[in-house]
């Protein structure tokens, strides 16, 4: 079965030097798709990712035999938490090329950390429940957040003008997971791009 997810993109400008950027998810049937990654890069640079004042913990929780959330978003450089809150062990792990790690069996109420120095897209599993699937998007960007149930997402305060708008889904059928269109935030504008998806594996909690 295939798939298409749409992106509507609509800039409202809030000053000269500030916008606002609100991102919709969707598939073609008009069904929202959440954890899909927006990220923005100005033309003429961006701050060091590492100054991201995100609103969320830097934790990837283990409880009911699943990771929570599916999709973190973290900044270059930060020290990610793994407390288990199940009352099994888990022993997890990251083949992924940005930063392969293992974190052998600990049990509940105890946790670990792993710090990511580098941006990119990191699976994780545990090596004893299979159904355990996530992912952590190391960004390089402050400019950066994940849509909700509702498919919804809105960056604020981002630069006025000319911007690279990036959107990653761990199941975009594209190079990298990814799709990318430059734009100018300024104005009312809307932006529409369209990108082919496989299904997800089945999970808890899934789309």
């Amino acid at each position: 079965m295939r798939l298409w997810v749409l992106f509507c993109a609509s800039m409202f400008a809030t000053s000269s030097a500030a916008a606002d950027l609100a991102v919709t998810v969707k598939t073609a049937a008009g069904k929202p798709v959440a954890d899909a990654v927006v990220t923005i890069y100005p033309a003429g640079g961006t701050p060091p990712a590492g100054q991201a004042h995100f609103d969320w913990p830097m934790r990837m929780v283990q409880q009911n035999l699943q990771f929570r959330p599916f999709v973190l978003i973290v900044p270059q450089g930060a020290t990610v938490a793994f407390p288990n809150l199940d009352s099994v062990r888990h022993h997890v792990y990251s083949f992924s090329p940005a930063h392969p790690f293992e974190l052998k069996l600990y049990g509940r109420e105890e946790a670990r950390t792993v710090r990511f120095d580098k941006p990119g897209a990191i699976a994780l599993g545990c090596n004893i429940h299979d159904q355990m699937i996530a992912f952590i998007k190391v960004v390089d960007t402050p400019y950066a957040a994940k849509t909700g149930q509702d498919g919804q997402v809105v960056l604020r305060d981002l630069p006025a003008g000319g911007v690279t708008m990036r959107v990653w889904h761990p199941y975009m059928k594209t190079p990298h997971n990814e799709v990318a269109r430059p734009i100018t935030l300024h104005g009312t504008d809307h932006e529409a791009v369209t990108a082919e998806v496989r299904n997800p594996p089945e999970r808890a909690g899934g789309y």
